[in-house]
């Protein structure tokens, strides 16, 4: 069964510019459709370093994260968007289509190339996996 009205639209966001092209579609198609955006940042659960490392890490990390979503909130308020946001930790691929799942959305907006350093030909890795893993429609931004 295909869905008809979209509602509720995940959008990935990891502060590249088309993590906010993605934002940008995904505020068009919530006002045409009168859908509310949940950004969503994910940052790697164990990323290899010392103790003290981690520490530093996790915190840069997350001022980031909220740096971002913070951005996509206002924005998507200049616009009558409402923006609900949620900062997870683990594989971003795997956790955007668990999330986008679980959480019954009905469409993921994410951009083509993040902000990781290992690019794949075409598409990001992440943007890569979650268009061929979702079960949910996914609109690729570039």
């Amino acid at each position: 069964m295909i869905k008809t009205k979209i509602k509720k639209i995940l959008v990935p966001l990891d502060g590249s510019k088309n993590s906010f092209r993605g934002l940008d579609q995904a505020i068009i198609i919530a006002r045409n459709c009168h859908a509310v955006i949940t950004g969503v940042y994910v940052t790697p659960l164990n990323p290899p370093a010392s103790v003290e490392q981690k520490s530093y890490l996790k915190n840069y990390l997350l001022k980031n994260a909220n740096k971002f979503l913070k951005k996509a909130k206002i924005r998507s308020a200049q616009n009558g968007i409402l923006f609900y946001e949620k900062i997870m930790y683990g594989d971003e691929g795997t956790r955007i289509v668990k999330f986008a799942h679980d959480k019954n959305f009905d469409l993921i907006i994410i951009g083509s190339r993040g902000m990781r350093s290992v690019k794949e030909i075409f598409l990001g890795s992440t943007s890569n996996y979650v268009l061929h893993k979702s079960k949910i429609p996914v609109l690729i931004v570039k």
